[in-house]
Parts: C-alpha cells; sequence; structure tokens
C-alpha cells in the first residue's frame, strides 16, 4: 500500500509539472502573438533604451523662464504620441538652461533628453549689420504698430530658425526634426509615426496650419527671393509653388506660408547646397534685422518653390493649436480620438485659407509652362 501511494505521489507531481510547463509555454505564446506593431515596426523598437526606425528627435528652442508652459507642451506630446514613441528631446537656448529646467522637463519624459547652449555666433549681428540702422528701423516699424518691432531678441531668434537650427551639434546625428514650443496643445491621438511616415513616402517638411503674412514685416523679401532664383532658376522643383505663394503671377508675394510653430521636416532640406545659398543670400540682404523676416516665411518660400509637391504634406489629422489658431480633423473617424471643436478649426478663415489651398495645387510641372522667369 505504501509503494502505491509513494508511486501515486510521484506520477501527480509529474502531472503537476507538465501541466505548469504547458501554461508557461502557452503564456509565452501569447505574449508573442499579442505583441503590438507600430506602421509594421515591432513596438519594442520604440523603447527608450532602443534605435527607433528613424533618427528624429524634437527640437525646442525655449527660454528659462518658459519652464511651465514647456511642461505643458511636454504633457500634451506624451500623452498623445510620445508615451509610445519615445522619441527624444532636444532643447535650446542662448543662454545655458538652469539646473531646475532641467529636471522639471527630465521628470516629464521616458525619452532621452539633452540640453545645448547656440554658439554666439548663431545669435548675434553678423559683421555686415550696420547696428544703428537696425536700431532706427525698429523704431519706424514700432510707429507703424508692428508685432515685435522693437524686439532684438525675435529677430535673432528668426534668423537662427531660418539658418542655423540645423547645424547645431547635437542634431548632428538626426534626419528628422518636430518643432515644439511652449503652451502649444495637442487634442488628438497620434498612433502612428509620423516620422516614419514621411521617411517612406519621401516627404520633407509637414505642416498643420498655414496662413497670410502681416506685409508690413517682410516689404522687401519677395523681390529678395525673385533675383536670387534668377540667378538659380535650377533650383526649382515645383514651379507650381508660385500659384500657391502668389495670385498675379509670382509679381507679388501674397504671404502664404506654412506656420512654422509646428513642422515636423527631414533635415535634409535644411542641410541641402540650395538651401544653403538661399538663405546665405537672404542673409546677408540683411531683412532680418532691418525688418522683420520670420522663419516662417523663409522656410516655406524654400519648401514651395526647391521641393517637389508632394514632398510637402498636410497633416490633416494632427490636433494642433498654438493661439490664436487650431487645426482640428474634419473626418468622422478623426474625431473618435480628438477633443477639439473642428467647427473652430483655422481651415474655416480666409487667414488660414492657405492651408488647403497646397494640397490643391496641380503637380509638378515643366518650368517653361509653370514658373515666372523668377518671378
Amino acid at each position: 500500500m505504501e509503494r502505491r501511494f509513494i508511486i501515486l505521489n510521484l506520477l501527480v507531481g509529474l502531472l503537476l509539472a507538465i501541466t505548469m510547463r504547458r501554461a508557461t509555454n502557452t503564456n509565452v505564446v501569447r505574449e508573442v502573438r499579442t505583441q503590438t506593431l507600430i506602421d509594421g515596426v515591432d513596438a519594442t523598437y520604440y523603447q527608450p533604451d532602443r534605435a527607433r526606425p528613424v533618427r528624429a528627435a524634437f527640437v525646442v528652442l525655449v527660454r528659462n523662464s518658459e519652464l511651465l508652459g514647456m511642461k505643458r507642451a511636454m504633457r500634451q506630446i506624451e500623452d498623445r504620441f510620445n508615451t509610445k514613441f519615445n522619441y527624444p528631446y532636444v532643447f535650446l537656448n542662448d543662454v545655458p538652461f538652469t539646473e531646475n529646467f532641467k529636471a522639471e522637463t527630465t521628470a516629464m519624459t521616458k525619452a532621452n533628453v539633452t540640453y545645448g547652449v547656440i554658439p554666439h555666433e548663431h545669435w548675434s549681428y553678423p559683421s555686415w549689420i550696420n547696428t544703428t540702422y537696425a536700431s532706427e528701423c525698429r523704431q519706424n516699424m514700432h510707429k507703424q504698430g508692428v508685432f515685435y518691432a522693437l524686439s532684438e531678441s525675435y529677430r535673432h531668434m528668426c534668423r537662427f530658425n531660418s539658418g542655423f537650427f540645423f547645424r547645431h551639434p547635437l542634431l548632428e546625428n538626426i534626419d528628422y526634426y518636430w518643432r515644439i514650443e511652449p503652451d502649444v496643445e495637442y487634442s488628438c491621438d497620434i498612433n502612428y509615426d509620423p516620422f516614419l511616415y514621411m521617411h517612406r513616402h519621401g516627404i520633407k517638411y509637414g505642416y498643420t496650419i498655414a496662413l497670410h503674412e502681416y506685409t508690413e514685416t517682410i516689404p522687401t523679401l519677395w523681390a529678395t527671393v525673385k533675383n536670387f532664383i534668377a540667378a538659380h532658376p535650377e533650383f526649382v522643383l515645383h514651379g507650381n509653388g508660385y500659384k500657391w505663394l502668389s495670385n498675379d503671377g509670382g509679381e507679388t508675394y501674397n504671404g502664404c506660408h506654412f506656420w512654422s510653430n509646428f513642422e515636423i521636416g527631414s533635415l535634409s532640406l535644411f542641410r541641402s547646397p540650395e538651401y544653403m545659398k538661399y538663405f546665405d543670400y537672404l542673409d546677408k540682404a540683411g531683412g532680418f534685422f532691418y525688418e522683420r523676416w520670420g522663419d516662417a516665411p523663409v522656410h516655406s518660400i524654400a519648401a514651395a518653390l526647391l521641393l517637389k509637391k508632394e514632398e510637402v504634406h498636410w497633416f490633416k489629422d494632427i490636433g494642433y493649436y498654438h493661439n490664436p489658431w487650431l487645426n482640428c480633423p474634419l473626418d468622422k473617424e478623426s474625431r473618435l480620438r480628438c477633443h477639439c471643436d473642428p467647427e473652430k478649426s483655422a481651415v474655416h478663415h480666409y487667414w488660414a485659407s492657405c492651408t488647403k489651398e497646397w494640397p490643391e495645387l496641380p503637380g509638378n510641372g515643366s518650368l517653361a509652362s509653370n514658373s515666372t522667369d523668377g518671378k
């Protein structure tokens, strides 16, 4: 009897061991089968310590005094997108970041965060600028009621964003960037990787809102651009871009520009020889300081002419708000992941009519039929 009891116990133990092993294997298989894939990429590649499918980062130009607004923006982008994708942040400032700023922003994300100081030569007056005359110009613009008329730092910011941000050493190994600013809001879940989408579709510049610029801030910008294009007509890849930039065949600029406080772009555009020559030409003209040329029209004119039409993309599915303008998706499917009011979207207003006019442009045509001979 005792021998039978021992054998019975052994058999029960063996059965329990087999059952537990099968359960363990089942759990392993179930975990593998339910492994989340994002855009066809294993989700494990988006962990903070892994190399993502695209070399990309959020690029943030921000002051120490804007800490709370920056944290609000980070909370938005983390909740809506980056908790799944963990793309790194690159913070830039013309002065060193405080330890408190670094500690509080680092705590907002699991992703890697780096902090850099802008080189002095990228945030100062170049040698060819007459600073006395620049001061007189600022006073004249102030009398006209121009926004930021007296601000020198605003002009340094626009020049930096136009020609230098992509040269910073912290972006040396980055191919795509997403510009984030303090106090912006993201009102829709973003369940795909815009960087990977751009990479797969050959897109080099993405926007959510396009507006008309204040003409009094850029009185000579278009004439300067036309002179540059006249010297380099071979740089224009999208002749129909003139139809978006001008209402009179290229004679004057209608002010259409992609609102650059939101940008997702390929740094290959700005690092290209064509763009570098374009920026250097504008920089030598002095309009960043004698007028108030913004990085938005500077970027937009380049994107409209130096890129093919299909290389510029309207991210109409991304809910985005920067006071006072909102991009809210209009389709019913997007409404399921958004909390914004589509009736308040910028596309309903004339001032933002450029937004949907870009996708309606004809595709690339020959320069002979679509350009205006440098106009």
